[in-house]
């Protein structure tokens, strides 16, 4: 109440956020649910720019920005006025309203010119529906009731208004209140928010405001990560992306622009993390390095590019609080979603925008009461745990073939190995978590996870070394002078 309330920001506040926090997660948030780099680092530097963005829960809202309105202008300057002599004056009084402020100076009244606009301009009927108590309190400033109505007109009103019917052929949907559309409609209503010229407020108070369940399982986590990826693919192919929608008003800040972006596009860096996964495999099968040969110039900026991103990752957790064991443990699931989730997700919306075929919801199971964490170590069959498997059965396969080789060759092909070594191994430890959920308590994988893995990793090998583009192939004339001369 104190940011919607504040004399100065606060008519322009049109939600205030608060963090998510959660109960009955295990002690080393195996599958990072607490989301503390999320929460503690990208939602406060949002709030330094026009706000952060709304994740569905834990949120405190102004009527007005549901209603679809546009926030106010701000305050103008006080007028000097002598008397009604001044046709100028006379003429303009008849639309303003004054007050005395102690220096005895009629002052404008800061009103909703916009909404007044916006109200003469559209049906009401169409916009809010047929209810003429509830459209007359979404024209008062602080959204009350008619002084005149009777009890018995409200109930009334508002059982025609909570009708399952009432919201349609009405913008219900698709410009006030909640947006239809997407399993995210919790991003795509405060960005449509934001797009008006409307900012939000990151609240966080020590003693956690709103607290929740999380899911515990490694299978209800993954369709959670999907469900959320999902939509934010569903919002990038959408009218409403952040990409193209949004800039007849200008009234959205380009950096809150590319955050907004970033929460749609981010599944598709499932794409490139995939080659990144699996190169390092490739090049221990091969006896290839990931990294080629580059100038002096080109070394010189990539390392400059990778401090920089280090010494920005330090100021983040510092300045946030976020220990290096959260960021750990975000970095890991990051990997593992990325590989399983925002995969099927990109694929999956794919399908949707190009082939019209829909995907089901469904709701996510949080934890139990079960003390021990019982949840934790069930095992749910789901397809999105074959791809980290594969990576993990060939990653591991190309650390064994790279050792044996360098012992077959001699020591002087450890030195290359070990840099070869480095990826693959930043790979498996990525994936560590995801190796714990898949064996569970008894250390036992599913076998029909392991027969899909082991399926296509087979396949992926014997397609490499049938294609096995680092060979150069000799042309045909060359073929044939070798036959000659040997």
């Amino acid at each position: 109440m104190c940011f919607l309330m504040d004399p100065r920001i606060g008519r322009k506040v049109c939600y205030v956020q608060f963090p998510q926090r959660f109960d009955g997660i295990d002690r080393n948030d195996r599958y990072a649910n607490r989301n503390t780099v999320f929460f503690d680092i990208n939602m406060k530097g949002l709030d330094g720019i026009q706000g952060p963005v709304y994740v569905g829960t834990g949120c405190v809202f102004r009527r007005q920005a549901l209603y679809g309105y546009n926030p106010p202008k701000g305050p103008k300057r006080p007028k000097m006025v002598s008397c009604d002599c001044c046709p100028c004056f006379g003429s303009r009084r008849k639309k303003q309203k004054f007050f005395k402020n102690d220096g005895d100076l009629p002052v404008e009244e800061g009103i909703y010119e916009d909404k007044e606009m916006l109200m003469s301009q559209l049906n009401f009927d169409k916009r809010f529906g047929q209810s003429g108590a509830f459209v007359t309190s979404t024209s008062m400033e602080y959204c009350g009731v008619p002084p005149s109505s009777s009890p018995g007109t409200l109930l009334k009103e508002a059982i025609h208004v909570i009708s399952c019917g009432y919201e349609d052929k009405t913008e219900w949907g698709k410009e006030l209140g909640w947006i239809y559309g997407s399993i995210t409609e919790d991003i795509l209503t405060g960005f449509k928010m934001h797009c008006r010229g409307w900012r939000s407020v990151y609240c966080m108070p020590k003693r956690p405001a709103f607290k929740g369940t999380a899911p515990v399982n490694l299978s209800d986590r993954l369709n959670q990560v999907l469900r959320w990826a999902l939509g934010s693919v569903e919002i990038f192919f959408s009218r409403h992306s952040p990409v193209w929608y949004g800039y007849k008003n200008g009234r959205l800040k380009w950096l809150e622009r590319f955050a907004y972006i970033n929460t749609t596009v981010y599944p598709f860096t499932s794409i490139p993390l995939l080659a990144y996964c699996t190169l390092p495999a490739v090049c221990l099968l091969t006896g290839k390095f990931i990294m080629p040969s580059i100038s002096t110039m080109a070394s010189l900026f990539f390392i400059a590019l990778f401090i920089s991103i280090f010494t920005t990752g330090i100021l983040e957790l510092r300045w946030s609080g976020v220990s290096i064991e959260e960021w750990w443990r975000n970095e890991q699931f990051w990997v593992i979603g990325g590989v399983s989730s925002h995969l099927f997700a990109v694929v999956q919306g794919l399908l949707k925008v190009l082939a019209g075929i829909d995907t089901n919801f469904t709701v996510t199971s949080k934890a139990s009461d079960d003390e021990d964490f019982g949840e934790l170590y069930a095992f749910k069959w789901t397809t999105l745990l074959i791809p980290p498997t594969t990576i993990l059965i060939v990653n591991i396969i190309g650390v064994v073939a790279g050792i044996s080789d360098a012992i077959n060759n001699g020591y002087q092909s450890w030195g290359p190995l070990f840099g070869k070594l480095f990826f693959s191994f930043w790979v498996i430890v990525h994936l560590y978590p995801f190796l714990k959920g898949l064996m569970g308590r008894q250390n036992r994988t599913p076998t029909v996870v392991v027969i899909w893995s082991v399926l296509l990793a087979s396949i992926f090998s014997l397609l490499w070394v049938r294609i096995d583009p680092f060979v150069v192939k000799a042309k045909g004339p060359d073929v044939k002078q070798c036959g000659i001369n040997c």
